[in-house]
């Protein structure tokens, strides 16, 4: 079973693209099958095998999400976030205007799913390998 600072230690060789295949690779070789990213508040739950999960604290104060999905302005958000300019809680704060709940990393399929309060998909982004 896998633990938040096993988690920690393969994040923080995280530097470049490259080493984020590695910190991928780290993730399955710990058993973990992927993990959600609650905007409300920063939150990280990874889950594994046997129903394992593991959660972070909060990083920051409750973000109110809306109670309807943009997605148009919300992929014009992503595109530039992903562009590099804004920051991830200037992002996350974009996110909760445009109704998204959480991000959902599944490592198995190599996705970002973004999705709302109710849990029905926004957008679904192949992750690069």
């Amino acid at each position: 079973m896998f633990t938040l600072a096993q988690i920690k230690q393969a994040y923080d060789k995280v530097h470049t693209e490259i080493d984020f295949k590695n910190y991928i690779q780290e993730l399955i070789e710990l058993g973990i099958k992927g993990y959600d990213t609650h905007v409300t508040d920063g939150r990280v739950i990874y889950y594994g095998d046997t129903n394992h999960e593991v959660s972070t604290d909060a990083k920051y104060d409750q973000l109110l999400i809306a109670g309807t999905a943009n997605k148009e302005r919300f992929i014009e958000y992503l595109v530039t976030h992903e562009s590099g300019q804004t920051d991830y809680y200037t992002f996350c704060q974009q996110a909760a205007q445009c109704g998204i709940a959480k991000s959902r990393i599944d490592i198995i399929e190599m996705t970002c799913t973004y999705l709302t309060s109710a849990e029905d998909p926004i957008v679904i982004e192949k992750i690069p390998v």
